[in-house]
């Protein structure tokens, strides 16, 4: 097959050596580091008791538990031989979701559930049967609500998948992250491509929608030659949305990380030049792409949302939600209201005793100004459209331009290398800019330290 990728067309080493800072992956802002302890448990309890009753709202669950732990992982997660620890798990998420019920002002209508990980196939049938019953009890799932969960196909059964579908699951994740052999090995995720083709037949035989492929450029011995390989084998199922994920290589913050060989890393333009060769791939078979690393057939709901400017962004990517609370129970799970963004302890032990006081287990959060609401705004569709009309968005906030003079300022140099225009009124990303979007967010963000190293690098 014919490589569409041309290396020399998008960017060169001076704009790579230039613009490959590091930035945050704006899935919230304020991002999860300006979350502080000073947002306690009754912070929390007063902005749930301060929500409208009529306006649904989403929930995410989060297992901590895989059958095996994969190096490159930046989860919040471990692996377990027994199942024990997860059903005593589930035990006390039934817990925590009785106390959430107390906390509200009344029984709520949720359109989205989330179930991520971890590997949330590591529940049991049973287990999911007890969650889903406690979540029907506590809220009104409509109808129609987008129930997703994030899979492993190594642990994937088809016993799970049927239970799951008859609980209403919508979509499904899988990951697949790279082919090659040695790949897989040097990140501790064998992989065989037959499993993943039989989970995906077992996911659509039980009704279920939407699956979602999961894959990753920049692992260590990847080169664009095995990431079209592996693209070239998942098309073939022709999943109806694809996520291409750039591996963030943060061992002083996951120590698991520091097992993998740094010197097998593909440097800044090989993993821009698997990105792009990938994206310009999947585009020639006919997916949209979808802000920084989704893509989607035509037809699917994400792809829609997308042509028509209703796409968001929040901690599992970009979405098609658009409530404006998230309920995040478990382990190390964030929540959103309006009042501002809460997370829950992330030391499963600390979240576990906390949860058996009949305590919810926030451990930190940020409170929401008004001057935040306008800079997420702003930073919102720059993710998700690749253009903002500023001057609209200043008028749908009480600000104007001259609130953003530094901002502007310091768009200079990417309009000069061609990577955003500006016109006065709408600021665009351009086609060579897109895969520096998030350093072009980082102008608006008014929190971020220019050498901060809890970010992934911008490419």
């Amino acid at each position: 097959m014919t490589v569409l990728y041309n290396p020399h067309a998008p960017a060169d080493a001076h704009l790579i050596a230039k613009y490959d800072g590091r930035a945050p992956r704006y899935t919230s802002y304020p991002t999860a580091v300006q979350f502080t302890p000073e947002v306690t448990e009754t912070t929390y309890r007063a902005w749930l008791a301060a929500l409208p009753t009529t306006t649904p709202v989403s929930v995410y669950l989060h297992i901590p538990f895989c059958a095996r732990l994969c190096w490159y992982c930046g989860c919040n997660t471990r692996a377990v031989s027994r199942h024990e620890p997860v059903r005593d798990y589930v035990a006390l998420l039934m817990t925590e979701l009785s106390t959430l019920e107390q906390a509200l002002p009344g029984k709520m209508s949720v359109g989205d559930i989330h179930l991520g990980g971890g590997t949330p196939n590591m529940l049991s049938v049973e287990e999911l049967t007890t969650i889903f019953g406690g979540l029907r009890h506590v809220f009104h799932v409509v109808p129609d609500a987008e129930i997703a969960a994030e899979l492993d196909p190594a642990v994937l059964s088809r016993d799970w998948i049927k239970a799951a579908a008859y609980h209403g699951l919508s979509r499904a994740s899988l990951g697949v992250q790279n082919l090659a052999p040695e790949v897989q090995s040097a990140v501790n995720r064998q992989e065989k491509f037959e499993d993943i083709a039989e989970c995906v037949a077992s996911l659509r035989e039980a009704g279920v929608a939407s699956v979602n492929l999961d894959l990753m450029y920049g692992l260590p011995h990847q080169t664009t030659r095995n990431t079209l390989s592996t693209l070239d084998a998942v098309l073939t199922l022709r999943p109806e949305r694809l996520a291409l994920f750039g591996y963030a290589h943060v061992p002083w913050m996951k120590a698991h990380q520091q097992l993998i060989d740094e010197a097998a890393l593909p440097g800044p333009a090989e993993r821009l030049e698997q990105s792009q060769a990938a994206a310009e791939r999947l585009k020639a078979e006919g997916y949209v792409q979808i802000g920084l690393d989704h893509f989607a057939l035509p037809e699917d709901t994400l792809a829609k949302a997308a042509a028509e400017g209703a796409l968001h962004r929040n901690f599992q990517g970009y979405t098609t939600d658009a409530a404006g609370t998230l309920l995040g129970l478990g382990a190390s799970a964030i929540g959103t209201t309006p009042g501002g963004y809460v997370q829950n302890i992330t030391a499963e032990l600390g979240w576990r005793h906390t949860v058996a006081d009949g305590k919810l287990p926030i451990a930190r959060g940020v409170a929401v100004t008004d001057e935040d609401r306008f800079r997420a705004d702003i930073i919102e569709r720059l993710m998700c459209d690749f253009a903002v009309d500023l001057a609209a968005a200043c008028a749908r906030h009480g600000r104007t331009l001259a609130d953003l003079h530094d901002a502007l300022a310091r768009l200079h140099d990417f309009q000069q290398d061609g990577l955003a225009t500006w016109d006065g009124q709408v600021l665009t990303v351009t086609p060579r800019g897109r895969m520096l979007v998030r350093s072009i967010c980082a102008l608006f963000d008014a929190y971020l330290a220019p050498d901060a190293q809890r970010h992934a690098k911008a490419i």
